[in-house]
């Protein structure tokens, strides 16, 4: 049998050593007399009384944690109960009347270890700053089999010479942050060049709404400043994205040169295929415009504006493909802000540009400027100071490749590297960008003729994009921060082949993000209004209540779009992009075929109204089918029954709160005027009652998930 472990051996209970031999039994004489045979228990004489029982196993000696727990020392142990006799109650016994029993407390003295406090019942909210700063201080973890493993050695071997003595190491310099740290601080960061982004883009679309307005010439600007991203996606940026990035990485950690020789090659490929793609863009300008849009390519002045705006958005494609090219080649080597920092710069220049624009010739509703009233110069201005931002956000990457050592040198060398195969890969995404890019394809066509034909400002295409803009801002920043700590679980449960695992992932995604989601939605649904006579007040009144209108008609859509964005995460996870890809085909003609229903039936300035309500319709279709494929992937099992529960209840909780605060609102505005003054107390008044409302009343409902939440924000911010 191994030697057991010594290292309790000879330990009292007081830490010192005591006698090596067994107690004395009852009945023995004083003063060296024999004992009495008559006298002695049967089974006083046990010759592994002096002994430490866990040592005798050598597989539980392994498993046994003498840190945490450490044994009795010898000859403690309780001596045998007489027959018959009822042992002793524990002194934490569970009560069989009750429940939910209350966990022991822990033992006290160096033996204690809790990770979350020093007290038993408290139960300690760990924000992200705790973590970032505590990441680095891994534990060593003992080795279950070490005592094993040295008593074999001590027993299974003849004893040698003595070892020389190893040489001291050298001092280890303190760490500055382990992997974890630096993983969440480099999330932090993201995460936070992310939301000022977007913040900042909400700035430059209010600054540009103001400068040309919601009518004919901000529709047309708006044409041309999407049409670049619309071929950048549908040529390059989906593959790029996708496909070419995993790749890169994987060449940075294969490659003997770290994959430099495949950076400087595929963004030499990239910029030769944008250099052309750019070029014949500009001269397909025209067709491209009435491709976009019928109704601005029929009006000449209108075509006219728009044409010369896509020439100066057009070479912006060059610089988005290699931004995105360097930011990669950046997120390899481990440096992933900048990527997310340097579109600020981008919105910063557009918003000079347009702040100029208006100092120059003023607001929109000042001005009544229009596609025959701007002069060449403002066009001229506002074409070079939008192409100005892109090139900014393109060269702010290059310090920044410098500082991680990466040089640019153009290679032409593109057979035999894996780039024909990384092409190839590209199928699934290609196709699904352009299913997703035909339905923006038709309601683009849809609301600026709906817009041209009303006559109103505010009902055409850039209404319609200004209030999706403000709609999808709630998902970008609550279920995306949701889904993004839950993603990495569900990859791991679908790789080990674990679908209960993903199911109660993805049911804790939905129920999460629904506690915020769900009163956002009817927020929208009640003050759209205010909140647009608010925020688009520059450009009239007129055009910012069409807004309003159009934004109440997104709200409760927020909801699906919100739960196709986590049950989507689901087919990723098992690397499933086929399915996804069916799903908004879907989506998208749902989309399109609502949106011309609407344009047929519906009065002009109400069919963007339609159109609004016909994208939260069709991602509804597409939640059901894609809930009832994921469903059939996971078993039949997608705990259904509780995450409708608590969407239905979120509901009944939002429906008085949005009656009461969406009707104090409304009558604030009205009694107040729809100017900033009567805005901002009617969207204050109306958002207090209605979040009020709904507290209370989830309370009431004791929604488990709003008092998890509640909880974590009680616990972070009594630290």
């Amino acid at each position: 049998m191994n030697a057991p472990y010594d290292g309790d051996r000879g330990q009292g209970a007081g830490g010192a050593g005591s006698s090596s031999g067994p107690p004395v039994p009852p009945g023995a004489g004083q003063d060296g007399e024999a004992p009495d045979p008559y006298l002695q228990h049967a089974y006083d004489h046990d010759p592994y009384r002096a002994q430490d029982l866990a040592a005798q196993d050598p597989v539980a000696e392994a498993l046994y944690d003498r840190a945490s727990h450490p044994p009795p020392p010898p000859g403690t142990y309780q001596e045998p109960q007489d027959l018959y006799q009822q042992p002793p109650a524990a002194q934490h016994a569970p009560d069989p009347r009750i429940w939910a029993q209350t966990p022991p407390p822990e033992p006290a003295g160096p033996s204690r270890h809790l990770p979350y406090g020093d007290h038993a019942a408290t139960t300690q909210y760990v924000g992200v700053d705790d973590l970032v700063t505590q990441a680095s201080g891994d534990r060593d973890e003992q080795d279950a089999f070490a005592h094993l493993f040295r008593d074999q050695e001590g027993s299974g071997r003849p004893p040698g010479p003595p070892a020389e003595p190893e040489p001291a190491p050298a001092p280890v310099p303190p760490k500055s942050g382990g992997r974890a740290a630096g993983i969440l601080k480099s999330s932090a960061l993201m995460a936070a060049g992310t939301l000022v982004s977007r913040l900042t883009g909400f700035v430059r679309s209010l600054v540009i709404t103001a400068a040309l307005g919601a009518a004919l010439l901000g529709d047309s600007f708006t044409i041309a400043y999407t049409l670049p991203t619309m071929i950048y996606i549908l040529t390059v940026g989906g593959g790029l994205n996708s496909v070419f990035v995993p790749q890169l990485v994987r060449s940075m950690k294969d490659d003997e040169d770290g994959g430099e020789a495949y950076a400087n090659r595929l963004l030499t490929l990239v910029m030769v295929a944008l250099g052309v793609i750019v070029a014949a863009a500009v001269f397909a300008a025209p067709q491209l415009v009435h491709l976009m849009s019928r109704t601005i390519a029929n009006d000449p002045a209108a075509d006219s504006v728009a044409v010369t705006f896509a020439r100066y958005c057009l070479p912006t494609i060059f610089f988005m493909g290699v931004h995105v090219v360097m930011g990669q080649i950046l997120n390899a080597r481990g440096k992933f802000g900048a990527m997310m920092w340097t579109p600020v710069l981008n919105n910063i220049v557009m918003i000079f540009t347009f702040g100029l624009f208006i100092w120059v010739y003023g607001t929109s509703a000042e001005s009544r400027m229009g596609v025959e009233t701007i002069p060449p110069e403002g066009v001229r201005l506002l074409g070079i100071g939008t192409l100005l931002g892109l090139v900014v956000q393109a060269l702010a990457m290059i310090p920044y490749l410098r500082e991680a050592g990466f040089r640019f040198r153009p290679r032409f060398d593109w057979r035999g590297h894996g780039l024909g195969k990384t092409i190839r890969l590209a199928k699934w995404t290609v196709l699904f960008v352009l299913a997703n890019q035909a339905g923006v394809l038709v309601v683009t066509q849809l609301a600026t003729s709906a817009g041209k034909l009303a006559g109103k400002d505010g009902s055409g295409f850039l209404a319609y994009s200004n209030a999706q803009l403000i709609w999808g801002m709630p998902q970008a920043i609550i279920t995306v921060s949701v889904m993004a700590a839950l993603l990495p679980r569900i990859s791991r449960a679908a790789h080990d082949n674990d679908p209960g695992a993903v199911r109660d992932d993805i049911s804790q995604g939905l129920r999460n993000s629904a506690v915020a989601i769900v009163p956002v939605a009817f927020t929208f649904l009640a003050l759209g209004l205010p909140m647009c006579t608010l925020l688009y007040a520059s450009s009239g009144t007129e055009a910012a209540r069409s807004m309003g209108f159009i934004l109440m008609a997104f709200g409760l859509g927020l909801i699906p779009y919100s739960v196709q964005y986590v049950v989507l995460r689901g087919f990723y996870a098992y690397e499933d992009t086929r399915t996804p890809f069916y799903n908004t085909v879907i989506v998208a003609a749902v989309n399109a075929a609502a949106s011309a229903l609407c344009y047929v039936i519906l009065p002009a300035q109400w069919a963007v109204v339609g159109m609004a309500a016909s994208y939260g319709l069709a991602y509804a279709v597409g939640v059901g089918i894609a809930w009832r494929r994921l469903s059939n992937r996971l078993g039949g099992d997608l705990d259904g029954a509780r995450v409708v529960r608590t969407y239905a209840r979120l509901c009944l909780a939002a429906i008085p709160a949005a009656v009461v605060g969406g009707g104090v609102g409304f009558a604030l505005l009205k009694a107040l005027g729809e100017g900033a003054g009567g805005s901002v107390v009617a969207l204050v008044c109306g958002s207090v009652i209605l979040l009020g409302i709904f507290f209370a009343a989830a309370k009431k409902m004791r929604i488990e998930e709003l008092n998890g939440m509640v909880g974590m924000v009680r616990g972070r911010l009594g630290r």
